[in-house]
């Protein structure tokens, strides 16, 4: 493959594909408002264009009363990366990096519903959204548009070593 780390093309690639398909979570890093760095597994769908991940801004089914912290950190510094990669060894890494925006939704945010039937199956994925549903419910819809995408197999793509 001679499509250089950092380009977009990367994500049309069939591991990216099907990475992007799979039901592994992403792992969102972010810095926190103190400062410090955060890791975050998290849902997501893969537009084409975009990931969409949510979270709960409130949400009296699940207990959830008051916005998730990494919405505040994301408003304060929206540069985000993150990686989808599989457990099997040797592992494929799907790296993308790039700012996020955030809009509120009354409701579930609908690629969140989708998430859910990838990750939890057709019923698991269907009780999940039954069980959100709640005139009150809110969420925040957060959207990568990646401007670089990286990726390893380890077989074909490593990771480049830098001299001394």
């Amino acid at each position: 493959m001679d499509i250089p780390q950092g380009d977009l093309r990367l994500l049309r690639t069939d591991t990216a594909v099907r990475l992007l398909r799979s039901a592994i979570p992403a792992r969102l890093g972010y810095t926190a408002t103190d400062g410090t760095p955060r890791v975050v597994p998290t849902w997501y769908h893969w537009t084409g264009d975009e990931l969409v991940m949510a979270a709960y801004t409130y949400c009296p089914p699940l207990g959830m009363r008051t916005p998730a912290r990494r919405l505040g950190a994301l408003r304060a510094r929206p540069v985000v990366a993150v990686t989808i990669d599989s457990e099997p060894q040797p592992p494929e890494v799907l790296l993308l990096r790039g700012p996020v925006s955030i809009s509120e939704v009354a409701g579930m945010v609908p690629e969140q519903a989708l998430a859910a039937r990838r990750f939890l199956g057709e019923q698991g994925g269907a009780d999940y959204v039954a069980q959100a549903d709640h005139p009150e419910t809110t969420m925040a819809r957060i959207v990568l548009r990646p401007t670089w995408a990286g990726l390893l197999d380890f077989r074909t793509r490593v990771p480049a070593i830098a001299a001394g």
